[in-house]
């Protein structure tokens, strides 16, 4: 059995990902998943964002991304990894204000929530390396240069 990705589209920008690239990047953060892991990626505008954003993490304003961890008990048999929730205005204004590929950000934003669903995070220097470092790995492994050469911050601190 193959990963289920929901791919769901709130946001009234047009220049956003296809459904096939986001599933792309999300099996690629998932190498090390069980193969019937199931999430949601979800693309947003900053009022869907800085609602959720202000509702469950108690943070005022937009972010680029957040990810909600599902929580099932083991016994129920599903491998429900949770929701990764991305501001696509967010997105594009910080690719465009980077200098870097709107794309690569965008694959580098799906990879980032897919690994903090997966239990990484980035809250202290030693969670941070062990984090980039995967999420190096995993975007030059789909073609894309490392987002930290530029020494520009990945994601927003709580993302």
């Amino acid at each position: 059995m193959s990963h289920c990705i929901d791919v769901q589209y709130a946001s009234a920008v047009s220049s956003v990902p296809a459904v096939e690239s986001i599933r792309q990047w999300s099996v690629a953060a998932l190498a090390a998943a069980p193969h019937d892991t199931e999430l949601t990626v979800r693309i947003v505008d900053e009022q869907e964002i800085s609602h959720l954003n202000q509702r469950f993490r108690d943070q005022e304003g937009v972010t680029n991304v957040l990810a909600f961890p599902a929580d099932v008990p083991s016994e129920a048999g599903l491998n429900l990894l949770g929701d990764v929730i991305i501001c696509a205005p967010v997105v594009i204004a910080e690719a465009r204000a980077q200098g870097k590929l709107a794309e690569a950000h965008w694959a580098h934003l799906v990879v980032h929530g897919i690994l903090h669903l997966q239990g990484f995070d980035h809250q202290n220097e030693a969670q941070a390396a062990k984090m980039e470092t995967c999420e190096v790995d995993i975007l030059v492994r789909l073609g894309y240069s490392n987002p930290y050469e530029t020494g520009d911050p990945v994601a927003d601190p709580g993302g």
